[in-house]
Parts: structure tokens; sequence; C-alpha cells
């Protein structure tokens, strides 16, 4: 079962937008990672190696402060809040919950629920 500070230090980790040392710091060796019904991903170097393209992908990617933290438990759930700009400035906002069983003080599981259609740019604003 995760301490209070220990999830309160994986959260510092995401939101200072630090996302693959997050994994490697806080994520068990054969960990996994599930996109809403889609198979899931598994081990640790693949979920970095993963989220390493994800973060290429993107101009810039802000992590808001998670407001909602759960934890029961090995149980933890987060709302996170993430803003996306794309190389040509269109963006777009992914509001997620990140549901997370821990093993001690490492991930060993973690299923993120969202609506994909948020995935949609907007124009990027006038002069900007």
């Amino acid at each position: 079962m995760p301490s209070r500070e220990r999830v309160q230090d994986f959260i510092a980790t995401v939101e200072s937008g630090r996302h693959v040392e997050a994994i490697e710091q806080f994520y068990a060796e054969d960990a996994s990672m599930q996109e809403n019904q889609a198979p899931p991903r598994r081990g640790r170097r693949n979920l970095m190696d993963g989220e390493q393209k994800v973060m290429e992908s993107f101009e810039a990617i802000h992590t808001r402060p998670a407001e909602i933290v759960l934890i029961d438990g090995d149980r933890v759930v987060i709302n996170w809040v993430f803003d996306f700009i794309l190389a040509d400035g269109r963006r777009f906002t992914f509001d997620e919950l990140a549901l997370q069983l821990w093993s001690g003080d490492r991930i060993v599981e973690e299923r993120f629920y969202y609506d994909p259609g948020q995935r949609r740019p907007a124009a990027p604003a006038p002069g900007g």
C-alpha cells in the first residue's frame, strides 16, 4: 500500500513534466498500462519508451495540478488534465481518470478512462 506522501511524490513528478521519469521511479518492472478497453501494454521499459514517443509527438504537454486524488489501500484514482500543443499551434485538453493498483510503493497496473473524442485539436488562437 503506498503512503500518501509516495502518491504525492508521483503526482509532483508528473505535474513537473517528467512523465518518463515518473514511470521509471514509480512503476514496477512488470507494470501494465491500459487505455480504456484497449489491450494493456506491459513492462516498465516498454511503458517508458511509449511515453517518450508521446512526449516527442507534441510541441508541449502541460499537466494541470491534480485536484482529485483518491487513495483506498492499494487503489489510487487520479483525475489528470493535460493541455497538448501540436507543432502547428493547435491544441486540445485531455481529461482522464487513472485507476492504479499499487503493490508497496510501486504501481503494478494502471488503466485510463477517458472520452477519445477529446483528441480533436482546435485551431490555434489568433496571434498565438
